[in-house]
């Protein structure tokens, strides 16, 4: 590979705005993680596991589909399904049709920690990061997203109306 051209690379303004985003979210993401834990005793990925299982229909899915849905490594699943397997909070049995795959399913106290975590991580969501934005801001914010998943050929998510709608909460 050759050196880059100029106009290939960010600008400084651009690679300033770039930097700025990364660690603000970084930091976001830390204190938004630190309150999940003292609140729940849950790591951030703890929570995503059971977001999963609780959304999932029969709050079971095969461990490649859970690895799929949170764009994780199948490796990095297993080790932290096998770390939640050990504190009751899910249950893996081998899949009937496939000896290779397991089916993850989600425990009474699986169930009980994570309808726990809920109010709290919800609560820290608003602190952190809702209270900061008018409700403009935040309407960009969710476009900014969508443009950046569209760029990444990420699928996008439902708009804010189909993932919360009338009757239900904001969990992720």
């Amino acid at each position: 590979m050759g050196t880059p051209r100029r106009g290939e690379l960010p600008t400084s303004e651009q690679f300033a705005v770039w930097r700025s985003y990364i660690q603000t979210v970084e930091i976001l993401r830390a204190r938004v993680q630190t309150k999940l834990h003292a609140d729940s005793r849950l790591s951030e990925g703890d929570y995503k596991v059971l977001l999963e299982l609780s959304d999932a229909e029969g709050k079971s899915l095969r461990s490649s589909e859970l690895a799929a849905r949170m764009e994780w490594e199948r490796s990095r699943v297993s080790g932290q399904l096998g770390r939640m397997e050990k504190r009751g909070l899910i249950r893996r049995e081998p899949c009937v049709d496939d000896a290779r795959g397991s089916h993850v399913t989600l425990t009474e106290e699986g169930a009980r920690t994570f309808r726990a975590s809920t109010l709290p991580h919800l609560q820290a969501v608003k602190t952190y990061f809702v209270d900061a934005f008018t409700d403009e801001q935040l309407a960009r914010i969710d476009e900014t997203t969508a443009a950046l998943r569209a760029h990444l050929d990420l699928p996008p998510l439902p708009g804010p109306a189909e993932r919360c709608g009338p009757g239900s909460e904001a969990r992720s």
